[in-house]
């Protein structure tokens, strides 16, 4: 029997989506989603039973018992896959830390065309934390050392990572003990797939403990660098108003989409669209001007510092191709997908490629050199405004939702206490006396495996009905914003009561939005910070907390869980597991999956677990929130327990004659 065509509505939640995969299948054109559908997921490969990492192989254990021609057994193979996933995937993270710390030199040496310090405050106080001297001397000066320092750490090959310093004490001792502490960033990349080659490390929890000490170097290493950096050079963010979805496109000007995951390039694109040389180009091509918007991690760095709108999350970059209304997408590095030049050539967009590390078949690439950054950009949206009069037909879903970005770990201190009093205690108080349950931290990719955005936001809902508190990055970020939750007012007749005291109270949306993926720093900052402030135990695995990935896609993704668990956070991915092991389950998955559950949750206090329903993912994240509330002696949470209370409860009474406001305040009057 022929297996049932999907339904664009189960191919996406988001109406946008749906209306541009209406217009694909009219035309004739396949994208990620029809792809997925047509190709099935191989069951060995999926399973981590598949070794091809020499000549002798590919190895295909689909036997109890069975091993590869070296006599690896499934748990070694599966143990090195997931080594190298880890190691790809800090890889990547970290050399975008590494571009930002070069980047940060050559400002401090005044030898990048059109970038400046915009955070003085932030500079001195992140050099402050690393022992550099900043008095009497200037933001170039204090940003040149701490460059060399940050550098450093990518090719230090003894002692640790100075970044380790920022996590709670409690913490680092442990990793002191498990022996776990990273040396250099490089280092522990290069070792992890010296490791995994033919014929080295041979015992899959070894193998695993270096996979920790790995993305130890991505989190507390070069993604927190990378976030450091662009709050130093773009500005630490704040909350703006922004707006999402493939409505924010234009009919009438030049729509130039910048998509990727460094914030260096498309920075500098925001700035040049704005300069009179520009607008009057595009004004000459008979556009009104040239609007920018944002696909994947590239659209939370510019929405949360500029208020640059959102098109859409990762598996929108062909829907916006779609609507034939894009002159051109500018890309950089990760997660940009090899059939966008394809998908364009039924249009009139230019796909550009502008990154050292990343060249498209077919694309026009523009290398950009930050030297020369303003230039670069300007001659890159010339190319976009020169290809206005190529459009042809174009339809925009007029699909766009409003929202506020820019949550960072310094923005929540402030807004919790003030500008002299700036602090985590309200938050902790908070969690402590039960008006918040606990907090989810909810991350991660779109994958076309499943319905998009479904996952995120069914998660989040449920969530947040229960008082949980929610802070989220990347495409997950954008896929609550599209449902409307990163407004103050969206969705708080669907929260529950006290987490929605605490939102009119501070004026915060019910869900945080904190920036791009490789932004996972700042929920370890703030959870450090959480720590710091006293009441919810002397490190993180005692906070109740959980970090979920529903729709998890990446190599990144698996080095940011690995990260999250070392430092003591139990993480859900959603979806199947890359390790499902033997058909038997005798062997396999049970040794792996066990191991980075129970295994880990006893070496570090955190865990890491596959689920694929979402209701359980839920169950779940509630039933480890309430044992770790049980556990530092807090109220048992109660639903009924608050909700009376706050601005709006105040506004309510204010409405009241005098009689019952009374009797509402004091009870029954006679």
């Amino acid at each position: 029997m022929a297996k049932e065509k999907k339904t664009p509505q189960q191919f996406s939640a988001d109406p946008a989506a749906q209306q541009m995969l209406i217009r694909a299948e009219s035309l004739g054109i396949g994208t990620a989603f029809t792809r997925a559908e047509a190709m099935p997921a191989c069951n060995i490969g999926s399973a981590g039973m598949c070794c091809k990492m020499c000549g002798m192989g590919p190895c295909r254990l689909t036997k109890d018992g069975s091993t590869g021609v070296c006599g690896a057994t499934i748990d070694t193979i599966q143990a090195r896959n997931f080594v190298r996933m880890v190691a790809a995937g800090s890889a990547a993270h970290s050399d975008h830390g590494r571009d930002m710390a070069f980047l940060l030199k050559a400002v401090a040496n005044g030898e990048a065309e059109g970038y400046s310090i915009r955070d003085v405050a932030k500079l001195r106080v992140t050099a402050a934390k690393y022992g550099i001297p900043i008095e009497k001397r200037s933001p170039e000066e204090i940003a040149d050392v701490l460059a060399d320092l940050f550098i450093a750490q990518f090719g230090q090959q003894r002692g640790e990572l100075a970044p380790i310093k920022r996590a709670p004490a409690k913490r680092q001792k442990l990793w002191h003990e498990r022996g776990v502490v990273p040396r250099g960033i490089d280092r522990e990349v290069v070792e992890g797939l010296h490791r995994t080659h033919i014929g080295d490390d041979q015992h899959p929890e070894h193998l695993l403990q270096h996979a920790v000490r790995i993305a130890l170097a991505d989190g507390w290493g070069g993604s927190m660098i990378a976030t450091d950096i662009a709050d130093i050079l773009f500005g630490t963010p704040a909350p703006v108003v922004g707006q999402t979805n493939l409505g924010v496109l234009k009919a009438d000007m030049v729509n130039v989409i910048v998509h990727g995951h460094e914030p260096v390039l498309s920075e500098m694109i925001v700035a040049a669209s704005q300069t009179p040389e520009i607008i009057a180009y595009a004004k000459a091509a008979g556009a009104n001007g040239v609007n920018l918007a944002g696909i994947c991690c590239t659209a939370n760095e510019i929405l949360m510092r500029q208020g640059v709108p959102a098109a859409g999350n990762f598996l929108h970059q062909e829907l916006a191709i779609l609507t034939g209304a894009v002159e051109a997408m500018v890309v950089d590095v990760q997660c940009i997908m090899q059939a966008l030049v394809g998908l364009a050539e039924n249009f009139h967009t230019k796909v550009i490629t502008t990154s050292t590390k990343v060249k498209i078949k077919g694309a026009t690439h523009m290398e950009f050199d930050e030297h020369h950054a303003m230039t670069i950009a300007k001659d890159i949206l010339k190319v976009a405004i020169d290809n206005f009069k190529n459009r042809g037909a174009i339809e925009i879903p007029q699909v766009i939702e409003d929202l506020v970005p820019g949550f960072s770990h310094e923005y929540i201190n402030y807004m919790l206490g003030g500008s002299y009093r700036a602090s985590f205690r309200p938050l902790n108080d908070a969690i402590m006396s039960g008006r918040i349950r606990g907090v989810a931290a909810i991350v991660g990719c779109n994958n076309p495996r499943s319905q998009q955005d479904y996952l995120h936001t069914h998660v989040t809902r449920e969530l947040l009905k229960q008082d949980v508190l929610v802070v989220e990055t990347g495409c997950s970020a954008i896929a609550s914003a599209k449902l409307g939750l990163l407004l103050g007012e969206a969705g708080l007749d669907q929260v529950g009561a006290g987490l929605r005291e605490i939102c009119e109270t501070v004026g915060i949306p019910p869900v945080l939005h904190m920036g791009a993926c490789v932004d996972n720093t700042r929920i370890l900052t703030v959870l450090t910070q959480m720590v710091e402030e006293g009441g919810l135990g002397d490190d993180i695995d005692q906070i109740p907390a959980v970090g979920l990935a529903p729709e998890w896609m990446s190599e990144k993704a698996v080095a940011i869980a690995t990260y999250c668990v070392a430092s003591g956070a139990y993480v859900i991915f959603g979806g199947s597991s890359p390790f499902e092991g033997m058909p038997d389950r005798v062997t396999g998955s049970d040794a792996i999956l066990h191991y980075l559950s129970a295994g880990w949750e006893q070496l570090y206090g955190g865990k890491l677990e596959f689920v694929e329903d979402p209701d359980e993912m839920v169950r779940l994240t509630l039933e480890h929130i309430d044992k770790k509330r049980a556990a530092l002696g807090l109220p048992e949470w109660k639903a009924d327990k608050f909700g009376r209370s706050g601005d709006k409860r105040m506004n309510e009474l204010e409405a009241l004659p005098l009689d019952m406001k009374m009797a509402a305040v004091y009870g029954s009057v006679n």
